[in-house]
């Protein structure tokens, strides 16, 4: 794993917990949501997939088993009742994830990431619409006054295409495997319930750990990205 010397948060627009970290950090930390570099992260399509591993990566991820989505479910249905949040969920059918998130790569270039990735957040978990739809981030680009267009047919432009991938081979450079997940120097912290200690390593400036352990061995091994602890998912 490298060390990253600017503080990175993979974040994933399909994920209630990258929704929920996302809320805290704009809320809570706003200061701190300036000095991170935001990263999408999102399972590759079959074409995505064969260019990843074209180029020696691959996706840390195999789908989450039925067991756990209704855990999932559960739990951030306990958050966001404890917070006063409203939930609408939605379904997804035949998802094509690179619809969404190559879309913020667009509205970032144009110094709106956090203005997409809040209208997304808010179509998906507060409408319950289908963000792989692209005439639903067609939409959110007339919202934003950012080419529809262009917005929504992200995934069809080679060069986006081409980032995205760079991006997935970051993620296996980084060590993700579930969302939300902060990455500074070498230190890793994964959840939602990380992102306190991850926020006080910023704010304290600690030296980040000077080694790691060469090979780690996964605790929890499940189906899916988010093994392990509720905090985070995939």
């Amino acid at each position: 794993m490298p060390k990253n010397k600017t503080p990175r948060f993979y974040f994933s627009l399909r994920s209630p917990y990258s929704w929920l970290a996302y809320r805290t950090v704009m809320s809570e930390h706003r200061d701190l949501a300036e000095r991170l570099e935001w990263v999408p992260f999102f399972e590759p399509d079959p074409l995505s997939a064969r260019l990843m591993e074209e180029q020696g990566g691959r996706f840390p991820y195999s789908e989450m088993s039925r067991e756990k989505n209704r855990y999932v479910l559960q739990d951030v249905g306990r958050i966001t009742k404890a917070r006063g949040i409203k939930v609408t969920w939605p379904v997804d059918r035949d998802p094509v994830w690179e619809v969404p998130h190559l879309g913020y790569l667009v509205a970032a270039a144009q110094g709106r990431g956090h203005d997409y990735i809040d209208a997304v957040y808010r179509a998906r978990f507060g409408q319950g619409r289908d963000i792989c739809d692209p005439r639903t981030i067609e939409d959110i680009g007339w919202e934003l006054g950012i080419d529809p267009q262009r917005l929504s047919r992200a995934s069809d432009q080679p060069e986006l295409r081409a980032e995205g991938i760079r991006i997935l081979l970051d993620v296996c450079k980084d060590g993700v495997f579930g969302v939300p997940f902060f990455v500074h120097g070498y230190s890793r912290f994964w959840g939602i319930d990380r992102l306190d200690a991850f926020v006080e390593h910023l704010r304290s400036q600690e030296e980040p750990a000077t080694e790691i352990p060469r090979e780690l061995t996964a605790v929890g091994i499940g189906t899916a990205t988010d093994d392990g602890h509720a905090g985070g998912c995939g």
